[in-house]
């Protein structure tokens, strides 16, 4: 969903946010609502008085359910509704603090990060048109060398003479200048190539991650800090067609513009007021009570990391330091092997909110075939039709491909709305190969078509295993 669509804060209802996610996800009623209502406190707190504003504490969700029921994809299409930082992570990734591993304070530094992403964008709105034209200027003298009013005149090898040219010639380039920029506004050297310099990464940048931190070093380390005291970014040249060189001069351009100090206190303020983390596959760091074995590295310690960041502490980013009493934790996972009582009770109290998603059945998965907007039909569909082929779904067709996939999940691991992928691709498998030759077919997918391309896998019980 673009800027231009995405609904105000104001706009942001409990109702309107599940109607948006009811877009996409389908079911999860209560999973929506809690969401809902989050997000919805999170706009209440900040039109309260100062006072009482510090005291109002998130609540924070655990949603609980299968593989593939929506939960991560609730995340994602939050993510794009809501104009708050916001960061996805998942909570493997981290170790305890003095093992090799990300420290789960750079959570609060992603997002940060993000944050910063988020108010940069929305000032380069506001000085676009300044950006724009000095872009401009940049791109027609890459096209028109030495055609700037006061540019010095360049001796036949390019080094410059230190003498603005003489008046004919300064006026003749002036006046090409002019016509030049009315092709670049109107379109017409969309197809020329220019040479541009951009800047470019620090080399180090790209071998240590770039990230708030470094994988191995201490907790905070700062490596992108410290390649900022290294220097400027160098900057290197590209061949790029005009209308890309624009939007990346645009963008370079806007930055300068933009008053970075401001930028930064305003990053820390919304993400210390309104900053949400998902935090994924909390399931994973949840050790099984009593069991054998000594101390897991991946599990408990996470946890006791965890505490502190959820419950409010202080965090020291490249940009500042960041509180997180205020921030908004929506915890999910499967829970297969272990359940939520495994995790350590203070990090349990911090969740106080839980939410059971539903499994999947077979009407579900229908209506995920066919209702949202991005529905896995639609998407087949359109990928074929490149190559010419049109691709027609009957109701029984659907109701087939969802029974299939409903029997494959009970008599296989569970993997939820998941299966559905792998049974699409089982059905076109052959189509998908052939399209190229098939440009102008019509192909119509029904009951019969669907069984005749995986029942045979079914009826054998080791073969679907690996197959579907």
């Amino acid at each position: 969903m673009s800027d231009a669509l995405l609904p105000s804060a104001d706009e942001l209802t409990p109702t309107r946010i599940v109607l948006e996610l009811d877009r996409y996800v389908v079911g999860q009623a209560a999973a929506k609502r809690a969401v809902a209502v989050a997000i919805r406190n999170r706009w209440r707190r900040l039109r309260l008085g100062p006072e009482l504003r510090e005291e109002v504490t998130p609540k924070n969700i655990l949603l609980i359910g299968p593989t593939g029921v929506g939960k991560t994809e609730i995340a994602r299409r939050i993510a794009g509704l809501i104009r708050a930082p916001f960061v996805k992570v998942e909570a493997t990734k981290y170790t305890e603090v003095g093992y090799v591993g990300r420290d789960v304070e750079s959570i609060v530094r992603d997002l940060v990060d993000a944050s910063l992403a988020l108010v940069r964008a929305e000032s380069r709105t506001g000085v676009e048109a300044k950006a724009r034209e000095a872009a401009e200027e940049r791109v027609l003298d890459a096209l028109l060398p030495g055609s700037r009013p006061g540019d010095p005149v360049l001796d036949p090898f390019g080094f410059g003479k230190g003498a603005p040219a003489p008046s004919p010639s300064a006026g003749d380039a002036t006046a090409t200048r002019v016509k030049l920029r009315e092709r670049l506004r109107a379109g017409a050297l969309s197809d020329r190539e220019i040479e541009i310099q951009v800047a470019e990464p620090h080399a180090l940048g790209s071998i240590f991650g770039g990230g708030g931190g470094m994988p191995g070093g201490p907790p905070g380390f700062d490596m992108e800090g410290l390649l900022e005291k290294l220097g400027p970014a160098r900057r290197r040249t590209r061949r790029v067609r005009v209308p890309e060189a624009l939007e990346l001069l645009t963008v370079e351009e806007a930055d300068k513009l933009v008053d970075k100090e401001s930028a930064t206190a305003e990053a820390i303020r919304r993400v210390e007021q309104s900053g949400i983390v998902f935090l994924d596959e909390i399931d994973k760091v949840a050790g099984r009570r009593g069991a054998a074995g000594g101390p897991d590295i991946s599990r408990e310690g996470v946890q006791r990391d965890l505490l502190p960041l959820v419950e409010g502490t202080t965090v020291s980013t490249r940009h500042g330091v960041v509180r997180t009493e205020h921030i908004l934790f929506i915890a999910a996972g499967a829970f297969h092997v272990t359940k939520p009582s495994d995790l350590m009770p203070e990090l349990q109290g911090r969740f106080p909110i839980r939410v059971q998603l539903e499994a999947l059945t077979e009407a579900d998965f229908v209506r995920i075939l066919e209702e949202p907007r991005n529905a896995l039909v639609k998407q087949v569909a359109a990928l074929l039709s490149t190559e010419g082929v049109t691709i027609t779904f009957t109701p029984d067709g659907v109701r087939e491909i969802a029974r299939v996939a409903a029997r494959a999940n009970a008599s296989h691991e569970n993997i939820g709305a998941r299966r559905l992928g792998t049974i699409m691709e089982r059905v076109l498998e052959e189509i998908s190969f052939d399209a190229p030759s098939r440009a102008g077919d019509t192909v119509v997918i029904d009951a019969r078509f669907v069984r005749g391309r995986v029942d045979a896998i079914l009826a054998n019980e080791d073969l679907s295993r690996y197959v579907l």
